[in-house]
């Protein structure tokens, strides 16, 4: 089998010839492709075979405007992707596949997937646009040397009614929507989507959805009444005065009126009259510090985002067991966003694996990000040190940590290798013991101890 059928059958793309083999039935071939669209995605997809998703672009263009006016939106968007990206990526693999990690040293450093700006820009992308179109661009020595995050709202992928790719040599096209032509085309292992709750997964025409575009129309009623709050305050707060000139005729009472106008600028607080009348105090509105509607509108905000509104500034009245609670739901939200951004790494590194001429079926390993779950070290070392009371493998405790295992053992192999005339007496014996005690935190997690075996 040659590299680019391994890498289109990686990709989930099979040839016509496939066959279903059914227990007690002979082996046939499967023709029956059926529709997995509904009536509605149908018309869409002849919108989509002759240009983009209109509305596919318009909530981008949205969530883009919004992100950048309101510090809300911004606040929402910068966080979470740098909640997702916190601690950099990590190959899950033996260390003993010590070709497989200096592949992936290599690859980490030409892509620079160890700088914290690239994979925050490309979580950025995810949660603005719904999806993350990387191009993987390959260098004069055949082999992948960058990955360009592409704008989504430009890219239709060419599939048939079914779903499925027409041609995995031309699989999506980009264009140029100011002339409204195909300005490049892809071919399926160039170029590596991955979507944001699409509304069918294994429709490959249907694009993801940004993170808050259910919350666009919500958004602007919240601007529209903030807006109108500061208008109504501006032009009902400020203190007036009703003047009564009781058998004063027109020509009396605008001379009256320009006469109290020009020292408006001065501070006046008397006013003298020759004939009966009066001068009236009118209070500003009073109710002006009712505000229910903005707050219920912030509240219908952020239950569209991933993230209680505490944790993004908003803690009046919001109990702490409450936000612990909540905060559980955002954790699964980064669990998810993280699972999705690294898989479009983990395939290009197959395919910079197969540029090498190395299967990458033949190892066992995945790319994922190291924090999981946003755990401060504090967590994660008190997780590993209850799987090392377990009794654990030493690589499990110390990838549960956050370290990496074959820089530690190569690390213990130089230390052994040293010859250090004043060891460390903590060194020298067989290694700490660990006791755990249940129940003896808050919400009734468990407390670690370390003590030396004598």
């Amino acid at each position: 089998m040659s590299i680019m059928s391994r890498l289109l059958e990686r990709m989930g793309v099979r040839r016509q010839s496939q066959v279903t083999e059914l227990p007690g039935e002979p082996v046939r071939p499967n023709t029956e492709r059926g529709s997995r669209t509904t009536p509605e995605n149908q018309i869409k997809y002849l919108y989509r075979s002759m240009w983009t998703d209109p509305a596919l672009r318009a909530a981008i263009l949205d969530i883009r405007y919004m992100d950048q006016i309101d510090p809300r939106v911004k606040r929402i968007h910068r966080r979470t992707a740098l909640a997702a990206v916190k601690g950099g990526l990590l190959l899950k693999t033996s260390s003993a596949n010590r070709r497989l990690r200096k592949a992936w040293e290599g690859f980490e450093r030409r892509l620079q997937l160890n700088r914290l700006e690239k994979l925050k820009s490309d979580a950025r992308g995810l949660l603005m646009e719904g999806n993350l179109p990387l191009q993987w661009v390959l260098g004069p020595d055949k082999r992948v040397a960058a990955c360009v995050r592409m704008p989504s709202e430009t890219i239709v992928p060419r599939v048939t009614p079914a779903g499925t790719f027409k041609d995995p040599a031309a699989a999506y096209d980009q264009y140029d929507l100011t002339s409204g032509r195909v300005i490049a085309t892809f071919p399926l292992w160039q170029l590596s989507l991955v979507r944001l709750t699409p509304d069918n997964y294994d429709d490959h025409g249907s694009m993801g959805r940004p993170y808050l575009d259910a919350t666009r129309e919500v958004w602007k009623k919240l601007r529209m009444t903030e807006e109108d709050l500061v208008i109504r305050r501006r032009t009902r707060a400020p203190l007036r005065l009703v003047h009564t000139l009781e058998g004063a005729n027109e020509e009396e009472l605008e001379k009256y009126r320009a006469q109290v106008e020009e020292d408006q600028t001065e501070i006046t607080t008397d006013f003298y009259l020759n004939r009966k009348g009066g001068v009236q105090a009118v209070q500003g509105d009073a109710s002006l510090d009712q505000i229910a509607d903005v707050v219920h509108l912030l509240d219908t905000f952020f239950a569209g985002a991933p993230a209680p509104k505490g944790l993004f500034g908003y803690t009046e009245g919001l109990n702490r067991d409450i936000l612990e609670d909540l905060k559980r739901d955002y954790f699964e939200e980064i669990d998810a966003l993280q699972d999705t951004q690294a898989f479009v790494y983990e395939l290009g590194f197959r395919l910079d694996l197969l540029l090498q001429g190395v299967n990458p079926d033949s190892y066992d390993f995945s790319v994922q990000f190291a924090e999981r779950r946003t755990d401060t070290p504090n967590q994660r070392a008190d997780l590993a040190l209850k799987f090392q009371a377990l009794g654990a493998s030493r690589e499990t405790v110390w990838r549960t940590a956050g370290m990496d295992p074959a820089a530690e053992l190569a690390q213990r192999d130089a230390e052994a290798r040293s010859n250090d005339p004043y060891p460390e007496p903590d060194n020298m014996g067989s290694g700490p013991r660990v006791a755990v005690t249940p129940g003896n935190q808050r919400k009734g997690e468990s407390s670690t101890t370390i003590s030396t075996r004598s």
